[in-house]
């Protein structure tokens, strides 16, 4: 116990969890993807690329919910939730003027493994993380611009098409499977409540599928999108 104490004294840093803690955390959470997509492809029929078309996604706010179980008094590990998400997709480059062409839900369930740094401050609580996240796409809506649009994505292709006038749309966004970085902080109000900010950047690549039916038949585009966004998180906290 004395050379512990010393120990502790001597190097002026201390923790303020310990192997076995159970950490719930809950805040509102921001999604902001920094994203950037190849060129919209006209796949069926083979129309090949509309040069500089490309899609955006926009930002959301929601629930976030986090669980940190303390293997060691550093290192934990963490299970990030949340309610699921909703973004807008819209036109971007070439075709950054057509407006909002629809939206998809999901929810980014992240694992990491985290570093708690001594720090000389016994109610603040730096950490790092690095995991996995596995994002999920779901419930993906068009709009009547997409569908007015299909017409002049065809025409815009390296072989263009005039003529085609779709009169429905259908999306769907492919899971992604990728890494996550993480920092944040702890900061103790009572043994057990405290309050944490975090921020994640998360490896998010997916490839966008619009199914067109036209008066020429069914017409499909794709385009790869790198969501990658910055996940900024403050919430309160109840360590068990």
């Amino acid at each position: 116990m004395t050379t512990v104490v010393t120990t502790a004294t001597t190097s002026g840093a201390v923790l303020a969890h310990e192997k076995g803690d159970l950490i719930l955390r809950a805040g509102p959470i921001l999604v902001e993807p920094r994203e950037d997509s190849s060129s919209i492809r006209v796949d069926s029929p083979e129309l090949g690329y509309v040069a500089g078309a490309k899609v955006g996604v926009g930002n959301n706010v929601q629930l976030g919910l986090t669980a940190t179980y303390m293997l060691t008094d550093q290192i934990g590990v963490e299970v990030l939730a949340a309610t699921p998400f909703k973004h807008d997709v819209y036109a971007a480059g070439a075709i950054a003027g057509v407006g909002k062409l629809g939206s998809t839900k999901h929810l980014p369930p992240t694992v990491s493994v985290q570093y708690y740094l001594p720090f000389p401050e016994d109610k603040f609580q730096p950490y790092v993380g690095a995991g996995i996240n596995y994002t999920i796409f779901f419930q993906e809506d068009t709009t009547g611009t997409l569908t007015d649009s299909i017409g002049v994505l065809a025409s815009l292709a390296e072989t263009p098409v005039s003529g085609v006038t779709a009169t429905s749309t259908d999306l769907e966004l492919d899971d992604s499977v990728g890494a996550s970085l993480q920092l944040g902080f702890d900061y103790a109000i009572t043994d057990k409540f405290g309050i944490n900010a975090a921020a994640w950047w998360i490896d998010i690549d997916t490839e966008a599928t619009v199914t067109a039916e036209t008066n020429a038949g069914t017409v499909t585009a794709t385009t790869d999108v790198k969501i990658d966004p910055w996940v900024y998180f403050i919430s309160a906290s109840y360590k068990f």
